[in-house]
């Protein structure tokens, strides 16, 4: 009977280590996994950071396009656009002039 209380120790003992290792495996695992969605997790944030600056970057400049100083340099130098000349000039309401009769009057 000594034996085979020996013999079922054994065996408890055996499962008993079994599961302390597998128990010791997975919580390994699911460290490592955390440490890894944590890593994830920064690269998002920093990544989220960079681009709302990005945007309020785009904003300010888009802002900025908006101003008339800013459409007549634009229209100014890149598209070599000039102030029309007062004869190009209609008012709305009236009817324009051809330009031959404009080219008559003194």
């Amino acid at each position: 009977m000594n034996r085979r209380r020996a013999r079922v120790f054994l065996i408890n003992w055996t499962l008993a280590v079994v599961a302390t290792v597998c128990a010791f495996v997975v919580h390994l695992a699911m460290r490592g996994n955390t440490v890894s969605l944590g890593y994830e997790l920064g690269k998002a944030r920093s990544e989220q950071a960079r681009l709302r600056e990005v945007k309020r970057v785009l904003e300010l400049e888009s802002a900025s396009y908006k101003t008339p100083e800013r459409v007549e340099i634009v229209a100014r130098s890149l598209l070599g656009m000039e102030p029309p000349v007062p004869e190009r000039i209609v008012s709305v309401g009236q009817k324009p002039i051809p330009i031959e009769e404009h080219a008559k009057a003194p």
